[in-house]
């Protein structure tokens, strides 16, 4: 991966540098975001576009829980080192709409992905730093013993509901809610022990293939 020299960069005053992302193989342009040195240095350590997220002020995996990554090929700098310019290979839709591009109007068509799952991913790490009080996560992540609990009772909640399905006795709506908190779960307990998802997905990858 070729990359670029940090003094030749020139930062703002929020530390920050914006990197456009392209697609190495059809140039095409997929999204913008901001890097801080930490986000920089751990893009090219890994060869994954990471990101700093302005909203939730930390370190950002892009394609975390969703498993759209991004694998870099190349960073390089404007001619005046205030922007970069990357070229990575995606893992799928880049834009959180589930769009190739974030210049797209409308959805790619694609697999069943878990893009969605962004934005609950931010919430509960966010809940893991601020505790708020009266946070039902909060409460989970303070008791990792009852967050486990959960749980084998959501999978619970699960099985019977699955079995019920069968029989016509529940709508695939209530078999989807019952899915939908086994997953939340799965999520603070993943949290509670630092365990980032994509890890989860990268293993799901590895036995795919």
């Amino acid at each position: 991966m070729r990359g670029v020299d940090d003094i030749d960069l020139v930062f703002g005053q929020d530390s920050l540098i914006p990197a456009i992302v392209q697609d190495a193989r059809t140039r095409r342009m997929l999204m913008l975001g901001y890097m801080d040195h930490q986000a920089l240095e751990a893009t090219r350590s890994t060869g994954f576009v990471h990101f700093h997220s302005r909203s939730r002020n930390q370190l950002w995996k892009k394609g975390e829980t969703s498993g759209n990554t991004l694998s870099v090929e190349s960073i390089s700098a404007d001619c005046d080192g205030d922007a970069l310019l990357v070229l990575a290979e995606p893992a799928g839709p880049t834009c959180h709409t589930g769009a190739t591009s974030c210049w797209d109007d409308e959805p790619a068509e694609r697999e069943p992905g878990f893009a969605d799952l962004e934005p609950l991913w931010a919430t509960i790490q966010g809940r893991s730093v601020d505790r708020p009080e009266g946070s039902y996560t909060s409460k989970l992540l303070d008791d990792p013993d009852l967050a486990v609990r959960k749980v084998t009772e959501e999978a619970t909640e699960v099985l019977m509901a699955a079995r019920d399905h069968r029989r016509g006795e529940v709508t695939d709506q209530r078999l989807a809610e019952e899915m939908a908190d086994l997953i939340y779960h799965v999520l603070v307990v993943s949290a509670e022990r630092s365990l980032p998802p994509a890890l989860v997905l990268d293993e799901l990858r590895r036995r795919r293939g």
